[in-house]
């Protein structure tokens, strides 16, 4: 048993089969289900319940799943500690994004990073900051930026990007003329929400409780999980809603869409710097988070 049979394993957790996972490590799934037996003989019992095309994990395979986590992440760390030692930032890193860092933030940052340290690789985790959050607590991911604070106490949060939220509509909605609308207008009309654990809909939630009203108080049309999602329905006449601008500088460019203020609502928001408490970030995240901070000092 070594590491490359425990990286198999998550593979095959992770994407739920044989069949994704050999895609993903380049392996025939002859070789994969070798590499898991391999890991059952050693461990004298069974990880993976095959059922039907599907891979779950056993409890003892969830138990291992969690260990294996930490385990590779250690790796990756030894890795990036040792090229420093010798004059080198280098190796991989995996950061986690909440919606609009992940997808609009993160990446350009990535672009700048790398020009600077060229024996880099970064990959980036998308999801609403409820689960990068849980990720980070769970050892999965060193550093996130994520759209909402968090009560947890094993993490670390530091305030590195101010964003806006505005009202989204389309370009011939019947408010496209104004500049603002109030918030009564806004409770009467239908509207998109995002999902529950999303920083943008914590970030709503915040700024509507600072002027006592309440976000059950929209007409909600339609519950979607992305930003992206959000954008299509507005597109589609499904209904209006809260986000960041950027994730629609395009549209408002090329006029399709609209972004309103809602009279007497700060929608201000901030994003989040996130790591754990009791983790020692290794050289190359280190190095990420000092050029953040330089980025947006």
């Amino acid at each position: 048993m070594d590491l490359w049979h425990l990286k198999v394993f998550q593979k095959v957790i992770e994407h739920k089969g044989f069949s994704n996972a050999s895609k993903v490590v380049n392996l025939t799934q002859p070789t994969i289900s070798s590499h898991i037996k391999e890991l059952e003989n050693h461990y004298e019992c069974r990880l993976v319940d095959r059922l039907g095309k599907q891979a779950l994990p056993t409890k003892a395979g969830e138990l291992l799943y969690d260990y294996t986590g930490k385990l590779l992440s250690l790796f990756e760390e030894t890795e990036t500690a040792m090229a420093e030692f010798i004059g080198n930032v280098s190796g991989g890193l995996t950061i986690g994004g909440s919606t609009i860092p992940g997808n609009y933030i993160i990446p350009q940052e990535i672009g700048h990073f790398l020009k600077k340290f060229n024996d880099v690789n970064i990959s980036v985790i998308i999801g609403d900051t409820d689960q990068i959050i849980n990720d980070i607590v769970d050892y999965k991911l060193e550093l996130a930026i994520v759209g909402a604070k968090t009560d947890l106490k094993r993490i670390n949060q530091k305030k590195l990007i101010e964003d806006e939220m505005s009202l989204i509509i389309r370009s011939d909605h019947k408010w496209a003329a104004k500049d603002h609308v109030s918030i009564d207008m806004l409770f009467t009309e239908p509207f998109i929400i995002r999902e529950q654990g999303s920083g943008t809909l914590k970030s709503i939630q915040n700024s509507f409780s600072k002027i006592a009203k309440n976000i059950n108080s929209v007409n909600v049309i339609a519950q979607l999980g992305s930003t992206a999602a959000v954008i299509q329905g507005i597109k589609n006449n499904v209904g209006v809603s809260i986000f960041s601008t950027r994730a629609v500088k395009e549209e408002l460019e090329a006029g399709t869409l609209k972004a309103l203020a809602i009279k007497g609502v700060d929608l201000k928001r901030s994003f989040y710097l996130t790591t754990h408490q009791d983790r020692t970030a290794s050289p190359l995240c280190r190095a990420f988070i000092d050029f953040l901070e330089e980025r947006f000092k």
